[in-house]
């Protein structure tokens, strides 16, 4: 199989599994666990390198490597996509809402006066639908694919004189 799909499929099976667990545990809910959804960042990292290195062999050089990860976080994007949205609106259609509950509490905790917690929760109304997390996931996937791409790339790609 071509290492961009492959590492591609990877990351994104990955990242979608782990999307699963915060919520089956229901870590999401909790405030002193809701960060551990960040795992799906090493979880991208290690996809990566272990692609890059593949597309290493095949010759690629510096710009090729930004290319190909940026590749492998499209493949990846495209799973997060379809995966966010069954993961809100059919595994846990409540998600949105209970994450916002843990957020009007983390603000209350704060000593938000009500109208600043209205504020903050309207504020951020537009990102609160299954479309919008599905669609922050796509571009957090990509953005994250280029630039870590760009360091491992520093370090995996082809070396030496091009082959004629």
């Amino acid at each position: 199989m071509n290492p961009i799909l492959s590492a591609g499929l990877l990351i994104g099976v990955l990242c979608s599994v782990w999307i699963f667990v915060m919520g089956f545990t229901g870590w999401y809910k909790d405030p002193a666990l809701a960060n551990v959804f960040f795992v799906v960042i090493a979880l991208e990292i290690g996809g990566l390198i272990w692609g890059l290195r593949k597309t290493a062999r095949q010759g690629r050089t510096y710009g090729g490597q930004i290319l190909a990860g940026a590749m492998m976080a499209i493949v990846a994007g495209v799973i997060i996509i379809a995966s966010s949205l069954v993961y809100t609106t059919i595994v846990f259609p409540n998600s949105i809402a209970e994450v916002e509950q843990m957020y009007r509490a983390r603000l209350q905790q704060q000593g938000r006066s009500e109208s600043e917690i209205t504020a903050a929760i309207q504020g951020n109304a537009a990102s609160r639908t299954p479309m919008a997390q599905a669609e922050n996931g796509f571009v957090a996937t990509f953005v994250t694919g280029i630039v870590v791409s760009a360091v491992i790339a520093i370090f995996v790609r082809r070396k030496g004189p091009r082959p004629q």
